[in-house]
């Protein structure tokens, strides 16, 4: 099965975005995967710490930390590339080296991802289709909807960063995987091809599979999953659906207010409590209501001329559960 470079209108979620299924009739079995007790250790540093969740499928689930926070680890330990110190991680219960014809179940660009610079596109994603046992013509198709036909038979040395991200992803895309493991998928892709990305992988989790990304870019990832896993110092610090982690139960709530005297009322806030930040003429309150904003406001005799509810973003939820750590 191939996926064209457009695609048919389809219904939409709350947030505009192409509706998902939780499971494909497709697939047959529900691709997962599953992350359990998970530690791994080089020498005296413990990269992941008893690490748990599950990435379903149907979902796009992005995984969110720090520079250092264990991800890269754990999608390696995850692809059999190093081995776990303890605990599993495992695709629908089987380890990716007892997976038959893995390339067939998983779909997966890691950063490092490397090309012959002699060969093209083409010849490149051949090698791969043999090696994997992936019929020929997957080729065309992949190259197709990762939009690179026309480039097909120009050497990969002459590639822009961009397009040998596009590249990878044929590659992940070649065995019809039912589960895919994309690490920065939008690095070197211009602003068109963020959005091409962004569509890929809701295509993705609407066929059914289980797609998981590795990100950095906050505001981007909160445009494109479902789900989110954070961790920091390879522990886990929150996971849940990302409405759920922007405003679920236990977030902190945060008012905007556009005061005749900020001065006055940030001295008044921050006097009862509260950390303000000041956005040109208007005041950011965080862990304060509108009711409460509104009430101190009063008391202290300050005009009040607007007062809205403020959502969380993804950045503030990340800094939130990550200590702060960078």
């Amino acid at each position: 099965m191939g996926w064209p470079a457009t695609s048919p209108p389809q219904p939409t979620d709350a947030r505009g975005r192409p509706a998902v299924t939780r499971a494909s009739d497709s697939i047959g079995a529900v691709a997962a995967v599953e992350i359990r007790d998970l530690g791994k250790r080089f020498g005296s540093v413990e990269a992941v710490k008893s690490l748990s969740f599950d990435v379903e499928a149907g979902r796009v689930t992005g995984f969110l930390g720090p520079n250092g926070a264990g991800k890269s680890t754990t999608l390696r330990a995850l692809l059999g590339l190093v081995r776990p110190t303890a605990g599993t991680a495992t695709f629908g219960g089987r380890s990716y080296e007892d997976l038959d014809r893995p390339s067939s179940r998983v779909g997966a660009v890691l950063e490092d991802t490397a090309f012959h610079p002699g060969r093209t596109a083409r010849n490149h994603l051949r090698v791969l289709a043999t090696t994997g046992e992936h019929p020929p013509g997957r080729v065309d198709e992949v190259l197709d909807a990762v939009g690179l036909t026309e480039a097909a038979d120009r050497r990969v040395k002459g590639y822009s960063m961009g397009m040998r991200q596009r590249l990878a992803i044929a590659g992940a895309l070649l065995g019809d995987p039912e589960v895919l493991i994309l690490d920065e998928p939008t690095n070197g892709l211009d602003p068109p091809g963020i959005t091409w990305m962004r569509e890929l992988l809701r295509r993705q989790a609407a066929a059914g599979r289980a797609v998981l990304i590795s990100s950095h870019l906050l505001a981007e990832v909160a445009q494109s999953v479902d789900d989110v896993v954070v961790i920091a110092g390879g522990e886990l610090r929150g996971q849940g659906t990302l409405e759920h982690v922007l405003g679920g139960a236990g977030a902190a709530p945060a008012t905007e207010v556009h005061a005749k005297d900020p001065h006055s009322l940030t001295r008044a806030l921050e006097q009862r409590g509260y950390s303000v930040r000041s956005e040109g003429d208007r005041l950011l309150v965080l862990g304060a209501t509108t009711e409460e904003v509104g009430t101190i406001a009063a008391e202290e005799q300050v005009t009040v001329l607007g007062l809205a509810p403020q959502g969380r973003s993804l950045e503030a939820a990340f800094f939130e559960l990550t200590g702060g750590d960078t």
